[in-house]
């Protein structure tokens, strides 16, 4: 062979390898992995009631925080409130991700409205939804004229919520109105006189051209299967929002707020009217705290108003303990409390700004209106048997108490005091009265508490009061 053949083909063989050699430029660009969609899965059990609400609410508010990008209803009811189900319907509206309701395995009567609102909807293989007639709490029947007012007005707002879903509103319809008659195409699917109700099978039967599912996006056998399904294995998290016996319990606390409001004010009344911290003062807390624990597991609010209520009540303290007479400091702190309990009555939604409208206040304002009526009238019949106490003398300072105490006009006389010894005549909490010569003085210890009859020395004195010190025993 010659050369310049030999030399060709090593010149071809050697361009062949450095193509087939995987460079940098030539290496295949790494695909990142999905995302894992995050789902909470919001049970809807039983009857649809306050409980439910306050579940579900809170379920939401707790999705929508933790910026889950699904929300599943597992849904087994027979139906319930209809004002409560209007309240669920407008509480799923406000979650941004996807909405998916699992009909494991019923979802009867208001169920069926509340499937409706969702993006999804999926049965189990013995799911049944339907039979949405509206009916009295106690399960008679409604007046005729007023069924075809509420009959008109939940078909407007079912084909409202039905957009890109093409048999959805008429299928919903049809479980409403007992005269109306579902027909799509030349198939009649419910004639006039009954009250349409559907299995899954016959919820995912395809209807028109292109087909199209009745009303199911599919059937699972469990919430995981339906993940599965929809995101693929391994392709989403889940986080299962635990229930208690609470929510029960909230639904009595927040039948009674005004009243837990108007005793808890009334035993802090009393405990800033008389000397000391004690009883009152830990009943009127516990019961405030009670009303924030409803509030809490209704899903009105979070921590944040527990918080406000400790910083006002840390600037009435600060008012009474060290900055006496200033008024202004002690008044902010009680707007800050009856403003945080304003918050935590009121129904504020993570995703949306504040906006202080009627409809958001009215409930609340109520309330603690309520609240404030029960405690004034209440205080105002135990007044004349409570002692003139620490509070009062602190936030705006007394007279003398005897004919012989010194005036507040006395310059001379008050600095004439100044290193002079006595007693406490009351208790000092800071503030109190002291006993010079068989005269009382209004006074404040510079520092701490003291209990009456401790002995104490005037350090100096301002327009209103002397400045005292206990002596060392």
């Amino acid at each position: 062979m010659s050369r310049l053949p030999l030399l060709f083909l090593t010149a071809t063989l050697g361009i062949a390898a450095l193509a087939a050699e995987p460079g940098p430029a030539a290496a295949p660009a790494a695909a990142e992995p999905a995302a894992r969609k995050q789902v909470v899965v919001i049970p809807v059990q039983e009857q649809i009631g306050k409980p439910v609400l306050y579940i579900l609410r809170r379920g939401l508010k707790e999705a929508i925080e933790q910026k889950a990008d699904v929300v599943v209803l597992d849904m087994k009811t027979p139906g319930g409130a209809l004002n409560v189900t209007f309240e669920i319907m407008e509480a799923l509206g406000k979650f941004p991700g996807q909405t998916i309701t699992f009909v494991n395995n019923e979802a009867i009567s208001a169920g069926a409205f509340i499937s409706a609102v969702t993006d999804d909807i999926w049965f189990t293989p013995d799911g049944v939804i339907g039979a949405a007639a509206p009916v009295l709490s106690t399960g008679g029947e409604i007046d005729k004229s007023m069924k075809l007012k509420i009959v008109s007005y939940l078909r407007a707002r079912v084909r409202a919520i039905s957009e890109g879903h093409p048999y959805r509103g008429q299928v919903i319809s049809a479980m409403i109105d007992d005269d109306y008659e579902l027909k799509i195409g030349d198939v009649v699917i419910k004639e006039k006189g009954e009250l349409l109700s559907l299995t899954a099978t016959e919820a995912s039967k395809t209807y028109g051209d292109p087909p199209q599912p009745l009303l199911a996006a599919g059937i699972a056998k469990s919430v995981d299967d339906l993940l599965t399904q929809k995101f693929g294995t391994g392709g989403y998290e889940v986080k299962q929002l635990e229930i208690t016996w609470s929510e029960q319990l909230a639904v009595w606390l927040n039948t009674i707020t005004p009243l837990l409001l108007g005793l808890g004010l009334l035993a802090l009344f009393i405990e800033f009217k008389t000397p000391g911290f004690g009883v009152f003062g830990i009943t009127g807390l516990v019961l405030l705290g009670v009303v924030f624990l409803g509030k809490f597991v209704a899903g009105f609010s979070g921590h944040e108003p527990i918080l406000i209520f400790g910083l006002g009540v840390l600037l009435v303290l600060l008012e009474l303990f060290f900055f006496p007479g200033i008024v202004v400091v002690a008044l902010t702190g009680v707007l800050l409390m009856l403003g945080s309990l304003l918050w935590s009555m009121a129904d504020i939604w993570p995703n949306e700004p504040i906006e202080f409208s009627g409809d958001l206040l009215l409930r609340p304002m109520q309330n603690l209106l309520l609240g404030l009526v029960v405690a004034v009238g209440l205080f105002a019949l135990l007044a004349r048997f409570l002692p003139k106490g620490w509070f009062w003398t602190r936030l705006a300072v007394g007279g003398a108490v005897t004919g012989n105490a010194l005036a507040p006009g006395a310059e001379q006389a008050r600095e004439a005091l100044t290193g002079r010894e006595g007693v406490a005549a009351t208790d000092l909490f800071p503030g109190g009265q002291v006993e010079i010569d068989g005269c009382r003085h209004e006074a404040r210890l510079q520092l701490g508490s003291a209990k009456a009859g401790t002995p104490v020395r005037v350090v100096r004195h301002t327009e209103f009061e002397l400045v005292v010190e206990v002596i060392p025993q």
